[in-house]
């Protein structure tokens, strides 16, 4: 008997399949071992609705013969990495750690029809598993997406659903873009008027910016609250991702600036942006007062987000404004400096210092490396390749975002008349999938401060949960395998293949991606 083909996403490194199946029954239970509950609870939860099998949870063996999924924590396996048993009446999975185990659980999910991922009972379906034998584990430690809440605003139930589907794909990181010109989604409760004021804007931009740029007239706005933000940080952590906030310096600030204008220019008035354009005055002002209002800021965002790292963005800002302000010139010459570049530097050394304090690291988009800065942050590089070996030289550690290959608000084909209304530029799925995060000319030596590779969705032209899935996937599917793969034994064919299969889970989560052509 020929046996049946398997399409995992991503794919295992190894993978033996063998003849027969094991059949799910309802009186199959999870055995679990202490350290797994949480994981074994949530296969149950995803279990138990669509197969109507009660999945009684134990955690002592039972007699000969019984019907079982075990999860273990086992040692000699890799941080992350699992092994997956199925025979004839057991699937055993066997986690380097916790993490390892919730790995497996999703190859085991994916083993199963796609019916699985339903949210309701699924009748004439037959939970079989095909007999195999995998060995698995990641290879960059950094499997991240970003998402720009700030833009369009999400609802908090997307945002958990974003998760599942992140968790899905073997991904870790979810890094939240939560400040920006024009929207600031965080409540901290200190300043309630960074949520009251600068949480809405009056209207939005229609279309790109032409001479004849005009706005919506529709108010947007919306922010999450802090229960709501622990809540999605418990549903993460589940999940077995870490949530990395950014909360935008010195620029990307016109809306806390229209909310306490105390801290901007002071020749200079805020509202917030309704346009996609970078207002010149929309940076903070370096003075004691602002970083005090900082510090309170990054204490709220550290009590929310037990994160080792808080992102602080540092990138595009407009230094001229500085330059020509009399009073951030007295403060150069005090510190002794003479360009905007510099004053940039030390805001950034100051606010590192901030979150030092609050025993939690700096990571930042890579304009902060423009200054002396002192090793041992985490930079997203964005803006080329090049700078990647620029950081690690400098003794940071490096997350990959080059905007060529992982920047999904760009569109997903050449033929862009009949594709949602994106930023410009255009990122193939082929693109997205042969990219390789390590660059060629990087010192060997250096290879290992790259921590992996995100994709970005920033959300200008992303107004909606549909639009974001739809610019998302399956391009987040392909930047997935890359980093828990390597970029060394890729075969967009054969992934393709294997995706065509996988489409059929998305499609039964209701993920409304774009279908390849």
């Amino acid at each position: 008997m020929a046996l049946r083909p398997i399409s995992l996403v991503p794919k295992p490194r190894e993978l033996q399949l063998l003849d027969g199946d094991l059949v799910l029954y309802p009186t199959t239970r999870i055995l679990y071992q202490v350290g797994v509950e949480g994981d074994a609870r949530l296969l149950a939860d995803i279990l138990r609705p669509v197969t109507g099998f009660a999945f009684e949870l134990i955690t002592e063996r039972p007699a000969l013969g019984s019907s079982l999924i075990e999860l273990e924590v086992a040692a000699g396996i890799e941080p992350e990495g699992y092994h997956l048993t199925v025979t004839q009446n057991e699937i055993k999975i066997q986690g380097g750690d916790a993490h390892g185990v919730f790995h497996g659980i999703q190859t085991l999910l994916q083993l199963l029809p796609p019916a699985v991922y339903g949210r309701g009972p699924r009748v004439n379906v037959a939970w079989t598993v095909p007999h195999v034998h995998i060995k698995d584990g990641p290879h960059f430690g950094w499997r991240g997406a970003m998402l720009d809440c700030c833009r369009h605003f999400m609802p908090a139930d997307f945002v958990k659903k974003f998760i599942d589907v992140l968790a899905m794909h073997k991904m870790n990181v979810f890094h939240w873009h939560l400040t920006e010109d024009q929207g600031w989604r965080i409540e901290i409760k200190k300043y309630p008027r960074l949520t009251e004021v600068g949480g809405h804007r009056a209207e939005t931009l229609l279309g790109h910016h032409d001479a004849y740029s005009t706005r919506d007239g529709i108010p947007h706005g919306g922010f999450y609250t802090q229960e709501e933000i622990r809540e999605i940080v418990a549903y993460a952590a589940a999940r077995h991702i870490t949530i990395i906030p950014e909360i935008e310096v010195p620029g990307h600030c016109q809306a806390a600036l229209a909310s306490y204008p105390e801290y901007g220019p002071a020749h200079a008035t805020h509202q917030v942006n309704t346009q996609w354009l970078i207002d010149r005055n929309a940076i903070f002002f370096p003075s004691e007062e602002t970083f005090a209002f900082l510090r309170d800021v990054f204490a709220e965002v550290a009590e929310l987000f037990p994160s080792e790292i808080i992102h602080v963005g540092g990138d595009e800002a407009i230094h001229e404004c500085w330059e020509n302000d009399p009073n951030a010139l007295k403060i150069m010459a005090e510190l002794g400096i003479e360009t905007g570049k510099e004053l940039q530097a030390y805001f950034i050394k100051r606010v590192r210092r901030i979150l030092a304090d609050l025993g939690r690291k700096l990571a930042g988009w890579d304009e902060i490396l423009e200054g002396e800065l002192e090793a041992g942050a985490t930079i997203t590089v964005w803006r080329g390749m090049g700078r990647v070996s620029t950081a690690t030289a400098g003794g940071h550690d490096v997350v990959v975002c080059s905007m060529e290959d992982t920047y999904f608000d760009y569109y997903q084909t050449a033929h862009i008349d009949a594709e949602p209304l994106a930023i410009g530029g255009v990122l193939t799925l082929e693109r997205t999938y042969e990219f390789n995060p390590i660059p060629k000319d990087l010192p060997p030596d250096d290879e290992g401060r790259i921590l992996g590779l995100q994709g970005q969705l920033w959300a200008e032209y992303m107004k909606t949960p549909e639009n974001v899935e739809y610019m998302a996937f399956p391009r987040m599917t392909a930047i997935a395998e890359t980093g828990w793969c390597g970029a060394g034994s890729k075969n967009f064919e054969e992934f393709s293949e294997r995706l065509r299969h996988h489409l059929k889970r998305l499609d039964v989560r209701d993920v409304r991606y774009r279908h390849p052509a």
